[in-house]
């Protein structure tokens, strides 16, 4: 049979089939080759090698066979033959089974120092990682390539475990005296200042004997610095190890309590130790007291002065500024950030709104224009600044019946698909097989161009794969489809419940697209779950409160269910918080008390309030949201007010608001 004709007869396939377990049985009882396959897994994960062996005979010419193979061949990678991966990886090369065992095959070359091996197959590799990255540099190092000495330099300065692969690299450079006490130090007050305190402690094995501290002082101080702060009096602080131990005392008590820190760091104190690490400690205490809102941030910052602060460390210093509207120091600060800091789009936007502030309104809209127009929350308000409206990109192409089929007969592709319709046959580990399914279409559509990418979404769409729908015409970079970007399944529960909540169906949807992309058995680690990622406690709350006497907790993925609760609450956070849609998403996401503490003592403008956000992920999770319902409601009729707008303005906090959580004091989502 001619390929390109059975290419189109596995992609019929796939088109006709759903999404559910299939039946077809092997033989072999009345065992599928389904149930072979997640036996296989889990032989794989206990690495019990014989009795993945016999799964894997049940599997041959299965589209997922590629798995099994792989996975026999990494429990035994070690041991493998240099022409037995090179078989592999040669018939199933640019599959993400590939590689993943080109990944674990450079890592055990790295272990059993066969260099010249290891030179070879480590540039195949696409995606990289600190410990491959180590083993490629020492085998370039043993060569005798100097550029690797650099570049493990950067991986020296890194706040993260020093792989294997880079230790013998250090340890040389260290016994050769190219790298000092001082680096050694440098690299502990790093890690511990980032809180890793079991990596800071091997990096300090690395000192002299004598130089060491104590591992049990470190303890200490991690759960109680102020009581080794109370004792610095008696400290010898001539001595590098209890200057440092003292920084470290401060890091740690800056991060509990940025104010009675700074108090503990008395002149009399600061006076016994040098410019540097005065100006240090004052770094960390600014940037805590930034991170809980302190007015007196600023100050403390500008005590900082004598050190160069991260670009961290700065951003938090323009985020103090944003809150103080002092756009000379959200200027300066931006401008002392790295270039790659400077260039990313939160700080184009506001070095922008800065410049403009302080009357320089030519270099402003130049800032603007850099990164006006692009599809993310600063996009839109630096098109805003500029007087241009949101404009949907056209859709000017249409995948072609010919074009799905296409993407269906794509083997990675088939094996996504399979890997899905797993999912709901392994409940146990439901979670880790989708996380396969997802990686696996991710790997496939990473090198496709704009119409393949529109194929595959409508595929995925056609399968009701919403997620991967929605990931993969994110991806396009000429030709849009902003309808399967925004897609709105399950649309008429969403109008209704809006409704029946008095709602804005766009922020509604808005939401939904940033917390589960509309998967309705999504399930975070946390434990929050169905479209609206609801937590268990939050979810009986709800049921409770609007009297839904029949409610369990394994309802909790039913589509009408979940978006009743879900909706119900967002109205309970919206009424709580000033009716403000900025408060209510960061309440939603981070609980209400959260976000009442996170309010100014003064009117504070809503994209001021978002980017001054403590947590990482619910800063990126309130800018999401707020950006996704501009799209909805330009997509399907609602609300177009410009974003600037809508976020407006955040009212003072009251008197006695601050951080009392309501209701079970927990986050809805992860």
């Amino acid at each position: 049979m001619p390929r390109v004709l059975a290419l189109r007869i596995a992609a019929a396939l796939v088109l006709a089939m759903p999404l559910v377990a299939s039946a077809a049985a092997t033989g072999r009882g009345n065992a599928t080759q389904e149930d072979h396959f997640l036996a296989a897994r889990e032989a794989f994960e206990r690495g019990n090698a014989a009795k993945l062996a016999t799964h894997a005979e049940a599997l041959r010419g299965h589209v997922l066979e590629p798995y099994v193979e792989a996975w026999r061949l990494r429990l035994r990678i070690d041991e493998a033959a240099p022409g037995e991966v090179s078989d592999f990886l040669g018939r199933y090369g640019g599959t993400v089974v590939a590689e993943q065992v080109r990944r674990e095959w450079v890592l055990a070359l790295g272990r059993k120092a066969q260099w010249e091996l290891l030179g070879a197959a480590y540039p195949n590799l696409v995606n990289d990682d600190p410990e491959v990255t180590c083993y490629a540099l020492q085998a370039r190092w043993r060569r005798g390539d100097e550029s690797a000495v650099d570049e493990f330099r950067r991986m020296w300065a890194s706040p993260r475990e020093l792989p294997d692969g880079c230790v013998p690299i250090a340890e040389r450079e260290i016994a050769d005296g190219r790298m000092t006490v001082r680096h050694v130090w440098e690299r502990a007050r790093l890690l511990l200042e980032t809180g890793q305190l079991a990596a800071a402690k091997r990096v300090l094995d690395y000192l002299p004997q004598a130089d060491q501290p104590d591992d049990r002082t470190i303890d200490a101080i991690q759960r109680a610095p102020q009581r080794f702060i109370a004792g610095a009096e008696k400290l010898d602080l001539k001595k590098r190890a209890n200057r440092e131990l003292l920084l470290f005392a401060f890091a740690r008590f800056a991060r509990s309590d940025p104010d009675a820190a700074a108090a503990a760091w008395t002149r009399k104190l600061q006076d016994r130790l040098p410019p540097e690490d005065q100006a240090w400690v004052w770094g960390q205490i600014a940037t805590q007291a930034a991170r809980q809102h302190s007015p007196r941030a600023l100050e403390w910052f500008a005590s900082a002065n004598g050190i160069a602060l991260r670009d961290e460390q700065l951003e938090w210093r323009v985020r103090a500024a944003l809150r103080e509207e002092n756009w000379a120091e959200v200027r300066g600060s931006i401008e002392k950030m790295t270039p790659l800091g400077r260039n990313e789009p939160a700080w184009l936007y506001w070095h922008g709104r800065a410049r403009s502030a302080l009357g320089q309104k030519e270099e402003a809209q130049i800032l603007f224009a850099r990164v006006a127009g692009e599809h993310h929350f600063y996009g839109k308000l630096a098109l805003e600044e500029l007087g241009r409206p949101l404009a949907i990109p056209p859709r000017e192409y249409a995948p072609t019946p010919e074009d799905v089929t296409e993407a269906a007969a794509n083997p990675g592709v088939q094996r996504s698909l399979a890997l899905f319709r797993l999912e709901a046959r392994d409940p146990r580990d439901a979670r880790e097989v989708r996380l396969m399914a997802v990686r696996e279409w991710n790997w496939t559509v990473r090198g496709m161009d704009d119409r393949q990418l529109l194929a595959a979404a409508e595929l995925a769409r056609r399968n009701e794969l919403w997620d991967r729908a929605i990931n993969s015409a994110d991806r396009t970079i000429g030709l849009h489809d902003f309808t399967v970007r925004f897609l709105a399944p399950y649309r008429a529960v969403f109008s209704e419940q809006s409704r029946s909540q008095g709602l804005e169906e766009s922020w509604v949807l808005g939401l939904v697209r940033q917390e589960s992309r509309f998967i309705t058995n999504a399930r975070s680690s946390a434990g929050a779950s169905g479209l609206m990622q609801l937590m268990p406690a939050t979810a009986r709350w709800v049921a409770k409160r609007i009297g839904m006497n029949n409610f369990t907790p394994a309802k909790v993925n039913d589509v009408d269910v979940n978006v009743a609760l879900g909706t119900t609450y967002l109205r309970y956070v919206l009424d709580e918080l000033d009716g403000q849609p900025v408060l209510a998403a960061a309440a939603y996401n981070a609980g209400p008390g959260r976000a009442r503490k996170w309010k100014a003592d003064r009117p504070l403008e809503g994209a001021i309030y978002a980017e001054t956000i403590p947590f990482n992920e619910t800063r990126d999770y309130v800018k999401k949201v707020m950006s996704n319902t501009i799209y909805y409601a330009a997509l399907y009729g609602g609300d177009t007010r410009p974003l600037k707008v809508r976020l407006g303005m955040i009212p003072p906090r009251r008197g006695g608001e601050g951080y009392a959580a309501t209701i079970t004091g927990q986050a809805t989502v992860e």
